[in-house]
């Protein structure tokens, strides 16, 4: 009974303590960020990392950036973002995210690659290698090669944090599918599928898909022009249409929107749900084998 009166009062404080850390929030946003801030891996030693791939100027980097701004509640730019046509990224990085007090972080990374672009894009059997914990941060991409056993950069021996817990192809409104991107990017399902790692989507720039959205960007999930946009995404690629997270990134505002941070915190908060779901998977299959 005092317990549950404690825990009850504990509750109802970090919520005002969030609503005057995030004035700008509704409840809905304020209990998706308690949610991803309580949020705890399975033991100690866990931590889900996340990896993110698409076609270049998709909007990998400013997910990642966008994700962090709402977290820290403020504008915040780790990852570096370029307006280039070609992958800005050129090697294998991870972003570890900062809890408020600095002195620790969240048990989630994000990990970033080069683009999929047809001639200098990032090899799938790059991607296949990362998937499995098999490369170190820093490894600066090959389009010519893959990353070999004898680089410094190979991770002979990769530990259950090492390997990839959830993937995520992000793409936006705008790019066109081409067959030798599509036969990519279902490589890389087909990979991640046999290695029981779930699959997600984000697709980003909702804002720029019609004039609804950009207007009041609540009618995300009724305009049907950019539903009918997702739907051939998922036909062409293979994701259900309920793992597929419309966002807008934050690329010209100067201030949050609690619009834009309901959005991504819907995403962020399925993703680490995701990928918790699938440590908890191998732990239990783990002590299956050894009974």
């Amino acid at each position: 009974m005092c317990l549950t009166y404690l825990f009850t009062n504990l509750h109802v404080l970090s919520v005002m303590l969030m609503c005057c850390m995030f004035p700008s929030m509704n409840r809905d946003n304020q209990s998706a960020l308690q949610h991803v801030k309580d949020y705890k891996p399975p033991t100690d030693r866990h931590q889900i990392r996340i990896l993110f791939h698409g076609p270049v100027g998709a909007g990998r980097t400013s997910f990642i950036n966008s994700v962090q701004s709402v977290l820290q509640g403020r504008m915040y730019r780790q990852a570096l973002v370029d307006n280039m046509p070609s992958s800005f990224t050129r090697q294998y990085t991870t972003y570890k995210i900062p809890k408020e007090d600095g002195q620790s972080f969240y048990p989630f990374v994000f990990n970033d690659i080069r683009g999929l672009e047809i001639r200098d894009g990032v090899l799938v059997d790059d991607i296949k290698l990362v998937l499995r914990g098999h490369m170190r941060d820093g490894y600066k991409f090959n389009p010519a090669s893959t990353l070999s056993e004898d680089d410094l950069f190979y991770n002979k021996n990769p530990s259950t944090n090492d390997r990839v817990h959830i993937l995520v192809l992000v793409t936006n409104t705008e790019f066109v599918m081409d067959a030798e991107t599509v036969q990519k990017i279902q490589e890389i399902r087909m990979e991640a599928s046999d290695l029981g790692i779930p699959q997600v989507a984000i697709f980003t720039k909702i804002d720029e898909a019609c004039p609804e959205i950009k207007k009041d960007l609540k009618t995300v999930y009724k305009v049907q022009h950019l539903k009918r946009k997702m739907e051939k995404f998922s036909a062409d690629v293979g994701i259900p249409m309920n793992c597929i997270f419309p966002v807008e990134n934050y690329h010209e505002q100067i201030k949050l929107n609690s619009d834009v941070d309901s959005l991504i915190l819907s995403a962020l908060k399925d993703i680490i749900n995701y990928g918790d779901d699938f440590i908890n998977l191998k732990k239990s299959n783990e002590r299956l084998v050894s009974f």
